[in-house]
């Protein structure tokens, strides 16, 4: 008993969640509390007690609220215990017929089992029709046992109570099957959520096992900037940065490409993406000597379907060999460079001394051209080598009459083109004056008309356009040469490209004039981009600061 009362004080679980023999006990529980209710009342009625059928009723209903706590309903079919509210209605007749005049509405406790059977959901029209015939029965049973000559109206006046407990049955079945309806619902939701939630936490520990096996550092960031996800390799970075799980990356050791520069708070990876900037391959020096070690960080954006920004993904990847091997080579081109730049000016000292004395043999005036002019390809080369070794290029714009700076490298190269099948057109816009280093672009038109040339074995026309567009100026070499495929489009201004074309072809050249052309017209803050056809030709265009007319007077008065 005091287990069954504290499920109902307690309510900690659901009735349909309680044990069978708790249920059955609970459904019970209510007739019996009136009963005791009904006995409380009779101490004022000595008589009741003297009623042989009340006190009858009494007793069957204390057999059956035993029964209840007795027998395992849990292990009998589901639908036994509905024998309790069937046989409530004997004693709840015999107590009514005892009572008498004494208490009345004691037959009002047919409700209990009315309702019982009614809201159990099984066999409902059974239990309704039960349910009427048991209220009838209790009210005619006694007018026959008493009173010989029952009559037609003593009969009829005892409908009210029967029809009564049929429509409280049929209300409560109503209220019932709704109440099964909703409880199916919610218990379908319930079950699709807990699969939900299996499925979520399945896929959490996957995207934990995967975050946690790769060799990269990582750490997703919310909307407001907050952690939300870490892996172990990124902890391992943190700890050779001198930090821990619960250090600031502000209190990290981070370090500028010197090594030694403390990187600025609002330069470091995370607090970047929290801000909400994207970047890629950001090389950071992480920790101290001798375990100084080089990240490459990335940052990307995550966000919803109505591309609203969820927060950012950020990526560290330890690059520290591969930056030693590009340091090494660099270090070894430079050398080589340097050491060839030597020979390299004495052989064409003395190429520019023999090619000035007179009276020289056809052949070996001829062979002395060819020397020359190799020893400029190896001086071009050379000059590459020392360009890309020593980092960005340094510049000075000023304002710079392009249109003119265009022609004169255009018939330079017009010059020097031994291929009688290239043609040249020059379509630039007159009078346009550009913000730029001239020398430096002009080694940009050179490389752009020399690739055209090289490309173009088999001749077709070489332009040159330049013009304003955009309050930019505009320059573009389009040559109908070999083209290149979208795969090597991609690779185009990377250092030491070059195209399968150009290596099946012996074309001379190591690849280095459009990595030194882009870095150059980057350094001026333009642009360089490529549009090619394989088999149809390549067309490099780039763009530079239109020089202001205030800028070029600053310059003339200067």
């Amino acid at each position: 008993m005091d287990k069954v009362l504290s499920h109902l004080t307690l309510n900690t679980r659901q009735f349909h969640e309680l044990t069978m023999r708790a249920r059955v006990v609970l459904s019970q529980l209510p007739l019996s509390l009136t009963v005791v209710l009904v006995l409380v009342g009779g101490w004022f009625h000595p008589d009741l007690f003297e009623s042989q059928p009340f006190m009858i009723g009494v007793g069957l209903h204390a057999v059956l609220l035993a029964l209840c706590f007795i027998v395992p309903w849990d292990r009998l079919p589901y639908a036994s215990f509905l024998i309790i509210p069937l046989l409530d209605f004997i004693p709840i007749g015999l107590m009514r017929h005892g009572a008498g005049t004494v208490i009345t509405g004691v037959g009002l406790l047919t409700v209990f089992p009315v309702i019982w059977l009614a809201a159990s959901g099984l066999y409902p029209r059974a239990a309704l029709a039960t349910g009427f015939l048991a209220s009838l029965g209790i009210v005619w049973v006694p007018l026959f046992v008493a009173d010989a000559a029952v009559n037609s109206q003593s009969l009829t006046q005892s409908f009210l109570l029967p029809f009564i407990m049929l429509a409280i049955g049929i209300t409560i079945r109503v209220m019932t099957a709704s109440m099964m309806a909703q409880q199916a619902v919610v218990e379908e939701k319930d079950r699709t959520l807990q699969k939900l939630l299996e499925e979520s936490a399945r896929r959490e520990r996957l995207l934990e096992t995967v975050v946690n096996s790769v060799d990269i550092g990582l750490i997703a960031l919310d909307e407001a900037g907050r952690p939300v996800l870490t892996n172990r390799k990124l902890e391992q970075f943190r700890a050779l940065a001198g930090g821990s799980a619960d250090t600031s990356e502000a209190d990290l050791r981070i370090f500028q490409q010197d090594g030694s520069s403390v990187t600025p708070a609002a330069r470091r990876p995370t607090r970047r993406a929290a801000d909400g900037q994207v970047f890629s391959d950001y090389l950071l020096w992480w920790g101290d000597l001798p375990n100084q070690r080089v990240l490459s960080t990335s940052s990307r954006l995550m966000t919803n379907q109505a591309g609203t920004r969820e927060g950012s993904v950020v990526t560290f990847n330890d690059v520290t060999e591969l930056v030693r091997a590009l340091n090494a080579k660099d270090e070894f081109v430079a050398t080589v460079s340097h050491e060839l730049r030597t020979p390299l000016t004495a052989i064409r000292g003395y190429l520019e001394l023999l090619t000035s004395m007179p009276d020289l043999e056809p052949e070996v005036a001829s062979g002395l051209e060819v020397v020359s002019r190799n020893s400029e390809r190896l001086h071009k080369l050379v000059v590459d080598l020392l360009a890309t070794a020593e980092g960005p290029p340094e510049i000075t714009p000023a304002p710079t009459n392009f249109s003119d700076l265009v022609g004169r490298r255009f018939a330079t190269a017009e010059e020097r083109n031994n291929n009688p099948l290239v043609h040249f057109e020059n379509h630039t816009a007159p009078d346009l004056v550009a913000l730029c280093d001239a020398p430096r672009i002009g080694q940009v038109l050179d490389n752009l008309l020399s690739n055209a040339i090289k490309y173009s074995p088999g001749g077709g026309r070489v332009t040159v356009s330049a013009a304003e567009v955009d309050g930019e100026v505009e320059c573009s070499v389009t040559d109908q040469g070999s083209g290149m495929s979208a795969e090597e489009l991609r690779g185009v201004f990377s250092k030491f490209f070059r195209t399968s074309a150009a290596r099946n072809a012996a074309i001379p050249g190591v690849g280095l004039g459009l990595a030194i052309s882009k870095a150059i017209v980057e350094r001026h803050g333009g642009t360089i981009t490529c549009r090619s056809v394989e088999g149809q030709g390549s067309t490099f265009t780039f763009r530079l600061p239109l020089a202001h007319a205030d800028q070029d007077l600053q310059t003339q008065e200067s």
